[in-house]
């Protein structure tokens, strides 16, 4: 399977950053947890060598290379045997940098790019506060907009890098009317006049730093917004899938080292005469975990070749994440409970697994927000009323995957059923709806399956038309969905996170369909 996915070149890339690791950080890891920060030295020998910035483009220092090498990256993390190591890395390459790189402004790549490719800088994302973790909707931290510069009142808490890192990429609310359309994104330098961090004792992942942040009225220069205003809400919805996708191989390659190491240990412990890893019972607990972990590898390995490629899926990302952490806290438990009281003392690596996976079911979504996900996806997007159904009506077709979703229906001004609902049935209000809206500035396409509407928004009007051609923007959705975004009672980011509605092309022009409707 490794030789499918991976290259001569991948595999040399691994040889050369696993002897980096275990000469350059493995040996000082039980000392940086100890004292529970990590010299900045290393991450700048670790740049030095070209192992960040992987996939990031070469005009800002990176190497421009297919995502594979960021799995590779991410397993030789998780073989370390330390979350607190791993996760440094990986809040900056990949849950905070790819923000800047995506939307920022070119003054920002500039700026903060290079320093996050060369080890200089360290970065965070700031989203959770002590009122909003899951629901970032809900975030209270207030940027106010005061023409050359914001002011910032708020705080943050479970902020990794929090303390000892550059910058903060901060979630904000600019427009706290609009709630999830009122979210904005803004650089603050962890230095800035104002800023202040407590760090966090945490019950693992003592390497690295975490931080309660307070901002009180910070002064961030307006250049330092990411992308536009108000369109935060849809960054986040766009990255947070490459931050749970990012964990699970080195969540992988962890349990893998996990089931080594005690095999290793089982091999040299006796008990009534024996290694115990003569004993049934033992054995066949370790062939079990064994098996689910190569099951999820397969998996892993499946949904990055298609993040590789472009394909974007909410659903496969979220039962990834759901899988592998789940299953580490099953695997650290189970092979601590090989090591008998040793693997309750400290100086015995099963104790810092244990400590460490515990964290993985709540950070970057929690399991209970990712088994909500993948049910509006299997469940919701799959429960289609067909003509006449009460929705209180239990039927086959909505327990059951059919071959073909029920269509929506036509209805006449006296409720009556008028037959099969088509694009010509809405394409008048449509286009009185669209005309009112400000222009879109670009082409826009809802493909139904079988019928396309076609929005022209280049002109001084929106002009919709039920032709097909090739657009800025294509977005994928049933025609019975398409109705109820269009009446308000299908929320459009909410459509796209169950995976309801499919966006192809020009994100900036969906990001408009709230508009275009309200």
């Amino acid at each position: 399977m490794s030789s499918y996915y991976f290259t001569e070149e991948h595999e040399l890339f691994r040889q050369s950053f696993r002897a980096f690791l275990e000469k350059e950080a493995m040996p000082h890891i039980d000392e940086w947890e100890e004292k529970r920060r990590i010299p900045r030295d290393i991450w700048k020998k670790m740049g030095e060598m070209g192992f960040l910035g992987l996939s990031y483009p070469e005009e800002y220092g990176g190497m421009n290379l297919d995502f594979f090498y960021d799995v590779v990256f991410n397993e030789e993390l998780g073989r370390t045997n330390s979350g607190g190591f791993a996760i440094t890395q990986q809040v900056t390459q990949y849950m905070s940098g790819p923000y800047v790189l995506k939307y920022g402004s070119e003054e920002l790549k500039q700026k903060y790019l290079p320093g996050i490719i060369n080890g200089d800088l360290i970065c965070s994302i700031g989203i959770t506060e002590p009122g909003a973790g899951s629901d970032a909707a809900n975030i209270q931290t207030r940027a106010v907009n005061k023409g050359d510069h914001y002011i910032v009142n708020g705080s943050k808490t479970f902020i990794t890098n929090g303390v000892y890192g550059d910058f903060i990429i901060t979630v904000v609310k600019t427009n706290p009317e609009l709630g999830s359309a009122g979210v904005s994104l803004l650089v603050i330098d962890r230095n800035a006049e104002g800023v202040s961090a407590r760090k966090l004792k945490k019950l693992g992942w003592h390497a690295s730093d975490t931080a309660e942040l307070s901002f009180d009225n910070v002064k961030v220069p307006a250049m330092n917004l990411i992308g536009e205003e108000g369109k935060g809400f849809y960054y986040l919805m766009n990255g947070l899938q490459l931050e749970r996708l990012c964990a699970v191989p080195a969540a992988v390659s962890s349990m893998e080292h996990a089931i080594d190491l005690t095999l290793q240990y089982m091999s040299e412990r006796e008990a009534f005469g024996r290694p115990i890893n003569k004993f049934q019972v033992l054995r066949h607990r370790v062939a079990q975990m064994a098996s689910e972990i190569e099951a999820l590898k397969a998996f892993t390995y499946q949904c990055c070749k298609m993040y590789g490629d472009g394909v974007y899926d909410v659903k496969l990302c979220s039962m990834a994440k759901l899988l592998a952490t789940e299953l580490c806290e099953k695997v650290a438990t189970q092979c601590l409970q090989m090591y008998g009281g040793y693997g309750f003392m400290e100086e015995y690596p099963m104790a810092r697994m244990y400590r460490d996976v515990r964290v993985g079911t709540i950070g970057g979504g929690s399991s209970e927000i990712m088994r909500e996900i993948i049910a509006k996806i299997v469940i919701d997007g799959q429960g289609y009323k067909k003509a006449g159904q009460n929705s209180n009506t239990s039927s086959k077709s909505n327990t059951t995957r059919s071959a073909a979703k029920p269509k929506a229906t036509a209805t006449t001004s006296n409720g009556q059923t008028n037959g099969i609902l088509t694009v010509a049935d809405i394409l008048p209000s449509i286009q009185a709806q669209a005309a009112k809206a400000s222009p879109l500035g670009k082409t826009l396409k809802f493909d139904f399956g079988g019928e396309q509407l076609f929005i022209d928004g280049t002109g001084a009007e929106n002009v919709v038309s039920a032709t097909d051609g090739e657009a800025d923007c294509s977005v994928k959705l049933s025609l019975e969905d398409f109705v109820a975004l269009t009446k308000g009672e299908l929320n459009p980011m909410g459509a796209v996170m169950s995976g309801k509605v499919r966006i192809d092309g020009d994100m900036m022009v969906a990001m408009k369909l709230q508009e275009l409707f309200a």
